[in-house]
């Protein structure tokens, strides 16, 4: 069996849970076709070892949005998210590369 692959970005995102709708609506108008959002969890560690949780309350919730899109696209919605957001925001922006198999989806 011969499958081709394409190449496209995935786009990840996680930021604080009360952007998720701004977010979604941003990653529409820009072209994005579809995406996956996670509730998630995350800590870091301080200079001394001591773990620092975020996302332990409900009013510190956090979410993880995946859009899978051309790489021109990506690359606006990052720099979209980050002039708007990333100012008063805890916002985490990522791009990788993947091969997907339906190219027509993304």
């Amino acid at each position: 069996m011969n499958v081709t692959t394409h190449r496209r970005c995935q786009l990840t995102i996680i930021a604080e849970y009360v952007l998720e709708e701004k977010l979604i609506v941003l990653a529409g108008q820009l072209g994005v076709h579809g995406y996956t959002v996670h509730e998630v969890r995350g800590g870091s560690f301080a200079a001394d070892g001591e773990r620092r949780r975020e996302g332990a309350g409900d009013t510190d919730r956090t979410i993880e949005i995946k859009m899978i899109c051309e790489r021109a696209v990506a690359e606006n919605v990052a720099h979209q998210v980050l002039r708007q957001f990333a100012g008063n925001f805890s916002v985490r922006v990522l791009l990788s590369e993947v091969e997907i198999f339906r190219p027509g989806k993304y």
